[in-house]
């Protein structure tokens, strides 16, 4: 049986005590998976993304109906995100074998140019708190991840509910925005040139 290296590695930290996964606000625990990518199969460690931005994009399963949508998507915006210094790293309970089937036979999938981790033990899905231990399967959840490992949004899906990776790349700017203007705070559907917003007295009652 083949020794699960992911776990092994997750279960190690100090921090993966966090029963119902990783919150807001919380330094994610550095993780380790298998990932295909770019016709290779490579060892990932959230660690490795010193400075920048992550993106963990969990999806149901390969070879599904949803989940290709969502990924040629995110694979359009993929140098979008590149450029405002941000890594998507997407995830499923399948292997990186499954990953390159998929890449191979699916015309979405071959747009993927992003890493596609392999959580095939569950480690990931769980320290996320996204794992459906009755179908075996992770929930759509997407976590940004700012590049002191602390953990800025979460957004969690039922399985039949796709992802806009518009709105995502919009959010990664908006955390940005934030991490980078202190006291300042993006109103809703803020995009960069908006206006923003300073919390304080004078403002109480006026918006």
């Amino acid at each position: 049986m083949a020794k699960d290296t992911n776990r092994e590695y997750v279960d190690d930290c100090e921090l993966c005590d966090l029963e119902d996964g990783v919150k807001v606000g919380q330094v994610v625990p550095d993780f380790e998976a298998d990932a295909f990518q770019a016709e290779k199969i490579k060892k990932i460690k959230l660690s490795d993304y010193t400075n920048k931005w992550v993106v963990v994009f969990f999806y149901p399963g390969d070879f599904t109906f949803v989940c290709p949508t969502e990924l040629e998507e995110m694979a359009g915006y993929y140098d979008k995100f590149k450029k405002i210094n941000t890594e998507i790293l997407s995830v499923s309970v399948d292997s990186v074998f499954v990953h390159k089937a998929w890449h191979d036979e699916s015309e979405a999938i071959k747009k993927v140019s992003f890493p596609m981790l392999a959580d095939g033990n569950h480690a990931l899905s769980e320290m996320f708190g996204v794992y459906l231990p009755e179908d075996g399967v992770a929930l759509r959840g997407t976590f940004i991840i700012g590049p002191d490992k602390v953990l800025k949004s979460i957004e969690i899906n039922d399985n039949s509910i796709g992802r806009s990776a518009k709105e995502l790349y919009r959010k990664v700017q908006a955390a940005q925005f934030v991490a980078t203007h202190n006291g300042k705070v993006c109103p809703a559907s803020w995009e960069p040139g908006d206006d923003t917003l300073t919390p304080g007295l004078n403002l109480v009652g006026k918006i």
